[in-house]
């Protein structure tokens, strides 16, 4: 038996679905939510979806292939370019207002400076946008904040499972709006 990776629920026959870009093996009920993608078991041609790296079709050593994507690779933890970068701390709204006020700067000061409009300025501090590369920039150098902290992969090898295998699956993270 498979578990769902959407709801949790066992199935016998999970379904390959991409759902907002990711390929998941879902139950039956919720494959409605994504767009079912054909698997190389079901097509001898090559998909669009298709997630084998191996060049050649006879170099298995176990005579049995991988159906599990990125849990069948011999290279560790898959990573990809999202590992590596970057977030937006969640307070960045209050460290920009706080140092702009340690400062001494109004909005339209630090507008000014910035070379920006201060209903900018205004946003930023309210929440209410997400500043561009270059604002951040800008607002990092000119008020010596930081306001990014390194997403790091290291942090997902601590979450622990919270179903009966042990792994965590959208169901129990994610609320569903028809629940």
């Amino acid at each position: 038996m498979v578990q769902c990776e959407m709801c949790g629920a066992e199935t016998s026959a999970p379904n390959t679905v991409k759902v907002e870009g990711a390929e998941l093996q879902v139950c039956d009920e919720c494959a409605e939510f994504g767009t079912k993608v054909r698997t190389q078991e079901q097509s001898s041609t090559s998909t669009k979806y298709s997630t084998d790296s191996g060049g050649s079709s006879g170099s298995s050593s176990s005579g049995s292939t991988s159906s599990g994507g990125a849990g069948g690779s011999s290279g560790g933890s898959r990573r990809d370019m999202f590992d590596e970068m970057d977030e937006l701390v969640p307070d960045f709204d209050q460290r920009i207002r706080s140092a702009r006020e340690a400062a001494d700067m109004s909005q339209e000061d630090l507008a000014d400076q910035l070379n920006e409009k201060a209903s900018l300025i205004r946003k930023l501090e309210h929440g209410d946008h997400l500043p561009s590369d270059d604002v951040q920039t800008k607002l990092e150098r000119a008020l010596d904040i930081t306001l990014t902290e390194s997403s790091g992969a290291d942090e997902d090898a601590d979450w622990e499972g919270g179903s009966a295998v042990g792994e965590y699956t959208l169901g129990d993270v994610v609320e569903r709006k028809d629940s």
